[in-house]
């Protein structure tokens, strides 16, 4: 612990407990304040393409911006730390902050990069920004949490054309219907923000 708070190990004992806060932010609920970046701006052409091509290399919008963020924190943190163990046994004493934060950032970048892109590429996504909310009636998809009856909407897991999962909020399509968690339903049409669904089971009948 006293190694830790060194000051020649501040920046990284700070970016550990920026990680540890950032959990515990994430473990009572409030991880709605840190919002997810959209790196899809209005950037004339070639700009944005060098932007995506920059953000995708770095591993931005391959998983949400907190895990993204968490993930940077922990490699700076940690590989600083064990930066200035490799510099204390090579010189006999550790470096100065600003020379190891340096050597720390340059470790951390690519790290965080390799490690978001791994994550990436089996993190769950259920964006409705991926496709045209509308292009969602015609999906098949489950009632996920709560009873889904007319006026009170349950949650659902849908799956679009290309397979990737979103949630919505559905009612049935019939006045007498009801879906309970686990039943299957095939959205017909929607209205603001509430899919209408029928049963997903067996074949569809469109009836008023």
């Amino acid at each position: 612990m006293s190694a830790l708070l060194a000051p020649e190990n501040t920046p990284f004992a700070v970016s550990l407990a920026i990680l540890v806060l950032l959990v515990l932010v994430q473990v009572i609920g409030l991880g709605h304040i840190v919002p997810d970046p959209d790196f899809d701006s209005d950037v004339p052409g070639g700009h944005a393409d060098l932007g995506g091509g920059l953000a995708s290399l770095f591993g931005f919008g391959r998983v949400p911006l907190i895990v993204w963020l968490s993930c940077f924190l922990a490699c700076f943190g940690l590989l600083g730390l064990s930066l200035q163990e490799l510099f204390a046994g090579l010189f006999g004493a550790p470096f100065a902050a600003p020379a190891a934060s340096g050597a720390a950032l340059m470790a951390a970048v690519p790290a965080n990069a390799v490690i978001t892109r791994l994550l990436g590429a089996v993190w769950p996504s259920d964006e409705t920004t991926a496709v045209p909310i509308d292009a969602l009636v015609g999906c098949r998809g489950s009632i996920a949490v709560g009873r889904a009856s007319r006026g009170n909407p349950a949650r659902a897991v849908v799956r679009d054309i290309h397979g990737q999962m979103h949630n919505v909020m559905v009612e049935p399509h019939h006045d007498n219907a009801a879906f309970g968690e686990g039943e299957e339903v095939f959205l017909v049409r929607r209205e603001g923000e509430i899919f209408y669904a029928l049963d997903g089971q067996g074949p569809i009948k469109l009836t008023d």
